[in-house]
């Protein structure tokens, strides 16, 4: 581990005010803002800010000498303005100057702050036109609530590493606001942003992604058309007599061909999710930022569950994800199963894993509210989990020759992702998901599938 001397300059741009006027910690030892960063192997570097002498260790390096590391920080409330700058930076930090740069995700958390989140950017040849770059970046971010802030973190005569706090004038000039000690800062018992979960990332109520949506009208004119449709759905879908089962998993571990196989055995309604009525604009959606899409198909599940309580009455009922498949729904049969791929649980677990950076271990622990099935969304009766092995499913996203998705990218490029996805998936109640290999032959998987409805819902 490289000497903090070494380090060259930190620097940290725009923070919350509220975070920013929180105190150092001081010899009292109260806490200031703390700051995580994914290092190598996934661990969370931790660190925080300290008013004067500290008897803790300096935070791990990030990059070797002459290198220099950057940061950029936003709220992370659910706020559809900050969500999208947050995706702004993301996109230029791709770009230009900073294309040599590494980029990790940070998170700036504590001291009754709200989380906010950011990137580390790692410079490893340390000129000056990569924070060239991100002053005449931040300077062209215009005018926001907040200010944006600018940190510059230096080693001292003795190899402690401090903290100046600058605010930036709009003429090219910046005023010193603050001296700080950076010190490394003990691991959190939870993810810094696990907190936040319920409130910016999965939806435990109508009303909740409705809000989101509501923000992005006047930059997505499809989203008045999707509130309409969710307008003119009950306040709380009751289903019929029918029972519901889920279909869950990964992308390509067979959801689609099982639900034609069941669909097929059963004589069921097939309906998809998101439903037709607004699934033309889902791509819209998904070049949007995390909140808001996970928004968008959260208000999805809500109008299929409409269409289910409505189907339900009269036939079974099967339920398809993936948009790039059309399904004609068969005539109403009365028979008694209800299928449906993809639901709450998949919005759920894709916007967990996408939220908590680094390993497995550091999901929402069991049991946590996080995996609780929301109160005002019809309930299925069964979760069916499909799973294949890692080699397995690559092979199958190689083998559909389609667009690639951008979760499907991060499938594919991050095998810890896949990992915390399905771990999601398993750790999620009431009701919690039944686990089925989808590796063996089609017929084999189809005759466990229908055991298993069967078992837990009655006679065929």
């Amino acid at each position: 581990m490289l000497h903090p001397s070494r380090l060259g300059r930190l620097t940290l741009l725009p923070r919350a005010l509220s975070a920013m006027s929180a105190p150092p910690a001081g010899a009292s030892g109260q806490a200031g803002p703390c700051f995580a960063v994914e290092g190598p192997g996934s661990d969370l570097v931790c660190f925080t800010l300290s008013a004067g002498a500290s008897g803790r260790p300096e935070p791990r390096c990030f990059v070797p000498a002459p290198g220099r590391c950057y940061s950029l920080c936003v709220p992370a409330a659910p706020s559809v303005p900050m969500a999208r700058l947050h995706r702004r930076l993301q996109q230029r930090l791709r770009q230009g100057p900073f294309g040599r740069c590494r980029v990790l995700g940070l998170l700036c958390y504590g001291a009754q702050a709200a989380l906010e989140k950011g990137f580390l950017i790692q410079d490893p040849q340390g000129g000056p036109e990569t924070e060239r770059a991100l002053e005449e970046l931040l300077r062209g971010l215009g005018e926001l609530p907040p200010p944006p802030l600018l940190g510059v973190y230096e080693a001292g005569e003795r190899g402690e590493l401090w903290q100046c706090l600058w605010a930036l004038r709009g003429a090219g000039g910046r005023d010193l606001l603050r001296r700080a000690r950076v010190v490394a800062a003990e691991e959190p018992p939870l993810h810094p942003a696990v907190p936040g979960l319920s409130h910016a990332a999965v939806f435990h109520s109508l009303e909740a992604a409705r809000s989101v949506v509501e923000q992005c009208t006047s930059f997505i004119p499809e989203a008045t058309a999707v509130l309409d449709l969710v307008d003119k759905c009950p306040k709380q879908s009751k289903k019929g007599e029918f029972p519901v089962i889920v279909i869950e998993g990964l992308d390509a571990t067979g959801k689609t061909t099982v639900t034609q196989s069941v669909n097929d055995s059963l004589n069921a309604l097939l309906l998809r999710s998101p439903p037709a009525c607004i699934s033309q604009w889902r791509k819209t959606f998904d070049d949007e930022p995390t909140l808001i899409r996970r928004a968008f198909y959260a208000l999805g599940n809500y109008i299929v569950a409409s269409e289910i309580a409505k189907a339900s009455t009269k036939s079974p009922v099967v339920v398809d994800r993936r948009y790039r498949c059309e399904f004609r729904c068969p005539t109403y049969l009365h028979i008694g199963k209800i299928i449906i791929i993809r639901y709450w649980h998949s919005t759920a677990a894709y916007a967990i894993a996408t939220e908590i950076s680094g390993k497995v271990q550091n999901l929402p622990p069991a049991h946590h509210e996080v995996y609780q099935w929301p109160e005002d969304l019809l309930k299925p009766d069964l979760v069916l989990l499909l799973t294949v092995s890692p080699e397995e499913r690559i092979r199958r996203l190689q083998g559909r020759g389609l667009e690639k998705t951008e979760e499907e990218t991060e499938l594919e490029a991050n095998s810890l992702f896949p990992q915390k996805v399905e771990e999601s998936y398993k750790r999620m109640e009431n009701p919690r998901c039944q686990e089925v290999d989808a590796s063996p032959s089609r017929e084999e998987v189809l005759r466990t599938v229908l055991y298993l409805i069967k078992k837990h819902c009655g006679s065929l």
